[in-house]
């Protein structure tokens, strides 16, 4: 758990967090992020998104056809909108920085519909982070 600052939220009547498992793909599974930069703007284009709608994100692991992210989001807001704001913001971004990926999207659409979003318990919080942060091992990368 040495990856995840874990600071509880007050709110009016509790003290809380929750953390989010999501993962979604590029459309048709095409290996947009092999390269070293590609993965690179895109984790930095995910995070940007992030930023902008107050979701935290504690790991990221971008792989050649897939991402997956721990995050914790703001009270009041779906896993549905979270795919949303994250998948759009940070298409927008990556397309924008790299225009030439619009040749193999030319509508635009960088991420595949849907994702997975499992909540995680305070005690698998340590194995969704093994998890995540080996998944080069998991995807026969390494």
């Amino acid at each position: 758990m040495e990856y995840v600052n874990i600071e509880l939220s007050h709110y009016n009547h509790k003290i809380g967090i929750n953390f989010w498992h999501l993962t979604w793909q590029t459309k048709y599974r095409y290996m947009m992020f092999a390269k070293f930069e590609y993965k690179n703007l895109c984790e930095a284009s995910i995070r940007k998104a992030a930023f902008r709608h107050d979701i935290k994100v504690h790991v990221i692991n971008v792989q050649p056809e897939h991402v997956h992210t721990l995050v914790t989001l703001p009270k009041g807001m779906t896993d549905e909108i979270a795919f949303h704001r994250l998948k759009g913001g940070s298409a927008n971004s990556f397309f924008k920085h790299h225009p030439k990926a619009r040749l193999r999207y030319p509508q635009g659409h960088l991420w595949s519909r849907g994702g997975t979003a499992v909540t995680v318990a305070y005690n698998q919080l340590s194995d969704t982070l093994r998890y995540i942060v080996n998944q080069d091992k998991h995807s026969c990368l390494a």
